[in-house]
């Protein structure tokens, strides 16, 4: 089956030629999920001066041995820093995040003390240095914070405010237009006749693609004629769209007729049919701009090839180092049949326990591309290449771990 691309060039294929898409700046409050253009670089050193750690009493250490009396002079509280000046058997109450004073060299904590008006006595000896943050201990001014390419999640907006950033360069977000085809789908809760079936993979590939941090234009349903077809591919370019991910009618039968379509409209066909399965008559290709992914009809053959191309060309366009989905090690917990020329992607869940020291895996008995219900029951997709040997129980794999991802 020489005609039939291999999944890894297919997949480069795909990102082949593609950049990051333009740099605009969000304020920290939009920059969740965005990823960062430019290497973000500290705006300022902190803590900016030595910092109690502990509310207690700051103090010279050497003057501080257990049953030592001081004498309190002051109190240094955060943003009002004590501003006398130190002198032998002397101490500062202070707080913690408070300004440690110029002289003393530890902070011995309130429950090491004991206070009797202005005077402590100290009862477990402190260490020079002790529960004292220095200056620059978290960062410095000009030092590297967060690097390019990175998506940007709660803690990196915590140290991106942190190094007084209020807004942050990112890349713009991908737009994705979704066009489910065919007479024979319906939305969901409206009338289906007979022969008819619940559209579902919109809502599956929407919602992957949004978790990757694209913005998602929904076309909903084109019938099965050229007009229809041509009318959504119009919407699509009109709304500038990134990439079109069309439905169903990818392939070349009397009734399929996107690709036919697509080619009308003026698409530079890529490639039709891959390697793998599910997922073997997917089609890639360019409309001008827009990029095309046209992804099988059966729910399970486009799901699968969301998370093997839509999600890398997703990350791609935005700026992201790490395109493809991890896949991990794992060991079988049943015998699998040999496979194939095509590149398999079984359906699979994954046990693990203080005995494995990998993820068991066990892939459902029944892999039709058609059976949603097996999909998301799924705990992983567990890879098989092409033409691999009968497996035994406790044989090697490599998974792509679905929960993990959010999928």
């Amino acid at each position: 089956m020489t005609d039939l691309l291999p999944v890894a060039d297919a997949l480069a294929q795909v990102l082949a030629g593609v950049e990051a898409l333009p740099v605009e700046r969000v304020p920290l409050l939009e920059a969740r999920g965005r990823v960062l253009a430019e290497t973000l670089v500290a705006r300022r050193t902190q803590p900016g001066f030595d910092a109690s750690a502990m509310d207690g009493y700051a103090l010279r250490a050497a003057e501080a041995a257990e049953g030592a009396a001081l004498t309190v002079i002051g109190e240094s509280a955060a943003g009002h820093a004590f501003s006398g000046r130190f002198a032998t058997g002397e101490a500062v109450r202070i707080f913690t995040g408070a300004p440690v004073p110029d002289g003393a060299d530890a902070v011995l904590i309130q429950e090491n003390a004991r206070r009797e008006g202005d005077v402590i006595r100290v009862t477990v000896a402190p260490r020079p240095g002790q529960n004292i943050r220095r200056r620059g201990l978290d960062f410095r001014d000009g030092d590297p914070a967060l690097a390019a390419g990175k998506r940007l999640g709660p803690r990196d907006l915590a140290l991106a405010a942190a190094t007084n950033h209020p807004a942050l360069p990112v890349h713009r977000r991908p737009r994705v237009a979704i066009l489910a085809t065919g007479d024979e789908i319906v939305l969901p809760g409206a009338p289906a006749g007979p022969h008819q079936i619940v559209a579902s993979n919109t809502f599956a590939l929407a919602a992957m693609a949004q978790a990757e941090g694209a913005d998602v234009i929904d076309l909903g349903i084109a019938g099965d004629t050229m007009a229809a077809l041509e009318a959504a591919i119009r919407r699509a370019r009109d709304a500038e769209a990134d990439v079109l991910v069309t439905i169903g009618g990818a392939s070349v039968g009397d009734r399929d007729l996107v690709q036919a379509a697509l080619t009308r409209e003026g698409m530079s066909l890529g490639f039709w049919k891959i390697a793998m399965r599910p997922g073997k008559p997917m089609m890639h290709g360019g409309l001008g701009r827009m990029r095309i992914l046209g992804l099988p009809g059966n729910p399970v053959s486009a799901i699968v090839c969301g998370v093997l191309f839509l999600v890398p060309l997703i990350r791609a366009l935005s700026g992201r180092g790490d395109r493809t989905l991890a896949r991990r090690p794992a060991r079988f917990a049943v015998d699998w049949p040999a496979n194939d020329f095509r590149e398999d992607y079984l359906r699979a869940t994954f046990a693990l326990d203080a005995a494995a020291e990998l993820p068991m895996v066990t892939p459902f008995a029944v892999q039709d591309s058609s059976m949603v219900s097996v999909l998301a029951g799924a705990d992983c997709l567990a890879i098989r290449p092409p033409h691999a040997p009968a497996a035994q129980a406790g044989d090697p794999c490599e998974i792509i771990d679905l929960n993990a991802a959010g999928y």
